[in-house]
């Protein structure tokens, strides 16, 4: 197609990495005309001479160049780093820009920060969205979970195209409205949080298959891949399957080959850190954030390795229950992350008036995405057949999963304890689940403690929520509370 014979082109994409680059190539098999902009022009040569061949993508060579391409409303998605180079971009399509005119963020902004971008340009007469988009290379080619918020007057101007090139699952595409300013970015990430923690107790569960029960590589790919055929059915689980299959050129495990020591690019730092700001726990997510921490410390790990004692028995059990309560250990650690994340994304929407729909939130995720899996069609038939479900694990279905689970979950925490085999998403899980299924435990004493050395007072329980008491400890320190000062 040349420029004379295009109208306008439906939509603009800046930043030609390996996500814009996918995206435009979905967009254009699904028959959308498709203006592309990088900062660095010569990516749009050679994309236009490479992958884009032939099809009936147009390139620009600069901002007002693309914005001169589109047809009105003007659509234009950023995939380009988070941070300031969106603000830059902004800046620079703001003049550019006729009001009505939207821009769309793709790439791993942060919630706040869309927030502010949305006020900000609704108030210039335009529309911005924060579009969370998962999947990674292959979700952006052939279609990726999106999870759009901002200006919901823009979702109509943006529906088509998105749905379009989105996953299905069930025929329903892993893309609707998720409500206004910072909301798909929120989505996105705790989706990315809850990631980390997917990755987290699989991998917990190939190191106590390693060192515990002394499995081959051939070995766990086998029980990885049966795994995924039942409850652990996922994304994450299928291609931990491969891994294991896969050898170097030397015909060893490639697994082995490769470093012991994890990196991360924040996501899930931000997810702990709101659920501290919102008050929800995402312990999971927390310790598989820490976990990539303590295996970057790689050297500091070798050197403690000769140095501290650890215990010398071993991962006792017949291997056939071993696996059967690893697997229990996984899926019930998976349950209390994915309820964890929940709970998170029902605080947030409560702060801000979001309304978001949890069913269909986990319906955006069954398809294209990283965590994809057979188990978020059940967490979206627990909101779906109760709407007003305050927690996962109070639905019946996840109840009994649990129920069912724990023993195997218990017994592969105390082996892996024995082993000196750190576990600390499915040990960490299963604290919060003793905690939280406690009706009276220990937070009595850090109150009293509290009010002890800081007159921080505590509620009691013959009196009703919300009514205040300090007692004199000493015999010395009177009346006087926290609310006067504070320690």
């Amino acid at each position: 197609m040349t420029r004379s014979e295009v109208v306008g082109a439906d939509i603009g994409v800046i930043g030609l990495g390996v996500m814009g680059r996918n995206l435009t190539l979905n967009m254009d098999d699904h028959g959308f005309t498709v203006a592309v902009y990088n900062r660095t022009v010569a990516r749009v040569d050679e994309f236009l001479t490479g992958e884009a061949a032939g099809t009936r993508v147009l390139g620009a060579r600069s901002l007002p160049e693309m914005v001169g391409l589109l047809a009105r409303p003007r659509r234009i998605l950023l995939m380009i780093r988070a941070g300031d180079p969106v603000d830059s971009v902004i800046d620079r399509l703001v003049p550019l820009f006729e009001p009505g005119d939207i821009i769309l963020d793709g790439g791993n902004s942060h919630y706040r920060d869309t927030m502010r971008r949305t006020r900000r340009l609704e108030a210039a007469g335009f529309h911005f969205i924060g579009a969370g988009i998962s999947g990674g290379e292959e979700g952006a080619r052939h279609g990726p979970s999106i999870m759009p918020g901002g200006s919901t007057d823009a979702w109509p101007d943006v529906r088509g195209t998105l749905q379009a090139i989105a996953a299905k699952a069930d025929g329903t595409p892993c893309c609707d409205w998720v409500g206004p300013d910072g909301s798909g970015h929120f989505v996105k990430m705790v989706h990315n949080g809850i990631e980390y923690g997917d990755m987290q107790v699989i991998a917990e569960a190939y190191d106590v298959m390693r060192r515990g029960l002394a499995m081959t590589h051939d070995e766990m790919h086998d029980a990885f891949a049966a795994w995924d055929t039942g409850k652990l059915d996922s994304y994450l689980v299928e291609i931990t399957a491969d891994i294991m299959a896969r050898r170097d050129d030397d015909g060893t495990p490639l697994l082995e080959n490769i470093l012991d020591a994890a990196g991360q690019k924040g996501t899930g730092e931000w997810t702990v850190t709101s659920s501290l700001e919102y008050g929800e726990p995402t312990s999971l997510v927390a310790e598989a954030v820490y976990a990539r921490v303590v295996s970057a410390l790689l050297e500091r790990r070798l050197a403690a390795s000769q140095v501290l004692d650890g215990p010398r028995s071993d991962f006792a059990a017949d291997r056939r229950q071993a696996l059967s309560d690893l697997h229990g250990a996984l899926y019930a650690s998976k349950i209390v992350s994915y309820a964890q994340g929940f709970m998170l994304l029902a605080a947030a929407s409560a702060e801000h008036a979001w309304e978001l729909d949890l069913a269909r939130v986990a319906s955006l995720w069954r398809g294209g995405c990283i965590i994809r899996s057979r188990f978020l069609t059940d967490i979206m038939r627990a909101y779906e057949n109760q709407p007003g479900l305050s927690d996962l694990l109070l639905s019946p279905f996840f109840a009994g999963e649990l129920a069912a689970a724990q023993q195997g979950w218990r017994r592969t925490v105390t082996r892996a304890v024995e082993a000196g085999i750190a576990v600390p998403a499915y040990s960490s899980a299963l604290a919060f689940y003793d905690g939280y299924r406690t009706g009276r435990g220990p937070a009595a004493l850090i109150q009293a403690q509290r009010d002890y050395f800081g007159a921080h007072t505590y509620e009691r329980t013959d009196r009703a929520r919300g009514e205040f008491f300090h007692t004199d400890w000493t015999g010395e320190d009177g009346a006087t509370t926290s609310t006067a000062y504070t320690v």
